[in-house]
């Protein structure tokens, strides 16, 4: 199949489905036609969370074996679906603030609160966690409460994210730490066209 083959075939995949996705979900911002198959993504996600009800009351895909956990305290950016991947535990009781263009590994653990130390049924008050713009999640890193990640970030799978990680950084390990500067990202995001409008950006 030819690039302008299946350029006209996503197309039409975006006007026969794509109006599903958007009545299913009102925070699903991803690229008009590059992105996923919208007939698959109805399949993958729709039926299992809207019809069958796992993670029913997100507004934006979640794969049916990650959980979230305090979505009302969540926000996001576009391109940004946060327990998509398989595996997932997002927990946002003191808030989870989500950049743009974030991707997320399987079995990804982001916990923005711990329990008080002499009553395990009282969650400590804290800061919400910070994920800035472009950032990469590695399979089964671990994000514990009161971190800021900035722009431009790759966390290494496994890692265990315990302080603040710097903008333009690829960090890894448990304790995880920065071992290497990185480039600027290699896409200008604002530009994206996307498959409804983002007020943020637009």
């Amino acid at each position: 199949m030819n690039d302008l083959t299946k350029n006209r075939i996503r197309k039409i995949d975006y006007f026969l489905f794509a109006w599903i996705m958007k009545l299913a979900y009102s925070n699903y911002h991803r690229p008009k036609y590059t992105y996923q198959w919208n007939y698959k993504m109805i399949f993958r996600y729709v039926i299992l969370q809207k019809i069958l009800r796992f993670n029913g009351g997100i507004n934006w895909p979640v794969h049916f074996t990650s959980l979230i956990v305090g979505s009302k305290n969540i926000t996001k950016g576009f391109m940004c679906d946060p327990g998509d991947t398989p595996g997932c535990y997002i927990q946002g009781i003191n808030g989870i603030h989500f950049g743009s263009n974030i991707e997320m590994g399987a079995g990804v653990r982001i916990i923005s609160s711990n329990h008080q130390e002499d009553d395990y049924s009282i969650s400590k008050k804290t800061n919400p966690i910070y994920i800035g713009n472009n950032v990469w999640l590695g399979s089964n890193a671990i994000i514990l409460p009161e971190v800021t990640i900035g722009d431009n970030v790759v966390i290494g799978a496994g890692s265990v994210v315990t302080k603040n990680i710097p903008s333009n950084s690829i960090a890894v390990g448990n304790p995880c730490r920065v071992i290497k500067h990185k480039k600027p990202y290699n896409v200008e995001i604002s530009s994206i066209i996307l498959n409804r409008k983002y007020e943020q950006f637009r």
